[in-house]
C-alpha cells in the first residue's frame, strides 16, 4: 500500500514538473494555492485566458517554463550563468498599487525562467512613494498584504530600498534584478538598474501592454459619475463619497434621465404608461429639490446672516457712509454754481436802485 501511494505521487510530482516550477518556498506568513483547486485550467495561464481561443490577444496566453538554465543572449548587456548547485534567487521591485495581471504576469515570468527558483519581491513604503511618485491608493500594508497571496512569491521585502543598491543585492545573496530592460531614470541616475546590468545580474522579463495602475485610475476618473452613482445605489453616503448635495442631486437626475433613455431604447413601441411614470418619477424629483431648496432657504439666509453678518454691515456702512459723503458734497457743489450766493443778490439789488435813481433824477432836470 505504502509503494502505490509513493508512484502515485512521483507520477503527479512528475506531471506538475513539466507545467509548473517547483513549489516555492513560503515564509511562514504565506500559504500555497494548490494547484488541484484549478481544475482543468492551466496554471500558466491567468485564470485559464486564452487556453482554448487561437484568436486571444498575446499577453494572455500561458507563460512556459523555463526548464533549462539558459540566459537569453541577445541583450546588448551580458548576463550570467545561473548557479546549478541550488535555487536561483531573483528579485522584483516595484511599488505594486492596486495589483493588476500585468504584475502577476511580471512576476510569474521571473518565477519560471529557471526551474528552481526562490522570487524575492521589494515594495517601498509610503513615504518614499508618496515623496518620489505620488499618492497610492493602497497603503503599504495593503500593498503588502494583496502581494502575500500572489502564488508565485516566495518573500517580501518590505521597506525596500527605492533604487537597488550593491549593499542590498550583497545583503539578499540576489543573483538576477529582474524588470522589464527600458532605461529607468532617477535623480541620481539615467538608469537605475545600469550597475547591474554591467555585473551581468540583470534578468529582463517582458512587460504586458495594455494595463497599468496609471491606466485603471484613468479608468475610474473618466467615468467617474457612473461610479458615483453606482456607489450611491449600493448604500453609500454622499458623506462618505465626499459630494454635495447638489452634486447627489445631480446624480439621481441623470439616473432617472438614463433610465428613460433606455426605456425609450428597449421598447420604442411600449405603452404610454410607462414612459407617462419615467416621467412623473423625474418630475418628483425635482419637485423634491424644489422643496428641499424652499424649506431651507431661510435657514441658509440665517445661516450667512449669523457667520458673516456683522463683517457685511460693517462693509456696506462704510459704503453708504462714504455714498452719502460722495451726495452731500455733490449738492453743496450742485448749490454753489447755480444758486447765487445772499451777497450777490443784495448786491444786484443795490445796484438795480441806484441805477434807477440815476435815471429818474435825469428824467426830472430835463423836466424842468
Amino acid at each position: 500500500m505504502k509503494t502505490k501511494r509513493s508512484s502515485t505521487s512521483n507520477s503527479i510530482a512528475e506531471k506538475q514538473a513539466t507545467s509548473a516550477p517547483s513549489s516555492p518556498k513560503l515564509t511562514g506568513a504565506r500559504s500555497p494555492s494548490p494547484t488541484q483547486q484549478l481544475g482543468a485550467l492551466d496554471p500558466g495561464s491567468p485564470m485559464g485566458l486564452g487556453d482554448a481561443d487561437p484568436n486571444v490577444v498575446d499577453h494572455f496566453r500561458p507563460i512556459e517554463v523555463n526548464m533549462t538554465l539558459s540566459v537569453p543572449t541577445d541583450k546588448p548587456f551580458p548576463i550570467n550563468a545561473p548557479p546549478t548547485d541550488r535555487p536561483v534567487r531573483l528579485y522584483c521591485d516595484g511599488i505594486y498599487d492596486l495589483v493588476h495581471y500585468g504584475h502577476m504576469r511580471a512576476l510569474e515570468q521571473a518565477k519560471k525562467s529557471f526551474p528552481d527558483v526562490y522570487l524575492l519581491v521589494g515594495m517601498c513604503n509610503d513615504l518614499d512613494t508618496h515623496s518620489r511618485k505620488g499618492k497610492t491608493v493602497l497603503t503599504e500594508r495593503e500593498r503588502y498584504e494583496s502581494l502575500r497571496h500572489c502564488r508565485w512569491v516566495d518573500e517580501i521585502i518590505t521597506d525596500a530600498p527605492w533604487t537597488v543598491t550593491q549593499e542590498f543585492l550583497d545583503k539578499h545573496k540576489i543573483d538576477y534584478v529582474c524588470h522589464d530592460d527600458l532605461p529607468y531614470a532617477s535623480a541620481e541616475s539615467d538608469d537605475v538598474y545600469a550597475f547591474v546590468k554591467a555585473q551581468g545580474r540583470f534578468l529582463p522579463t517582458q512587460r504586458t501592454d495594455g494595463v497599468s495602475t496609471s491606466e485603471l485610475i484613468t479608468r475610474i476618473v473618466r467615468d467617474y459619475d457612473k461610479y458615483l452613482r453606482r456607489n450611491l445605489e449600493r448604500g453609500i453616503s454622499p458623506k462618505d463619497l465626499n459630494i454635495s448635495f447638489l452634486k447627489e442631486q445631480e446624480l439621481n437626475l441623470q439616473k432617472h434621465v438614463s433610465g428613460i433613455r433606455d426605456q425609450i431604447k428597449k421598447n420604442l413601441l411600449g405603452t404610454r404608461e410607462d414612459l407617462v411614470g419615467e416621467l412623473e418619477d423625474l418630475k418628483a424629483e425635482l419637485r423634491h429639490t424644489k422643496m428641499f431648496w424652499e424649506d431651507r432657504r431661510q435657514d441658509f439666509v440665517r445661516g450667512f446672516s449669523s457667520m458673516f453678518g456683522s463683517q457685511v454691515n460693517k462693509f456696506f456702512g462704510r459704503k453708504r457712509l462714504a455714498h452719502d459723503a460722495s451726495d452731500a458734497s455733490s449738492l453743496d457743489s450742485a448749490s454753489s454754481t447755480k444758486r447765487p450766493r445772499q451777497e450777490d443778490l443784495d448786491r444786484g439789488a443795490r445796484s438795480s436802485t441806484g441805477s434807477f435813481s440815476d435815471a429818474q433824477t435825469s428824467d426830472d432836470a430835463a423836466a424842468s
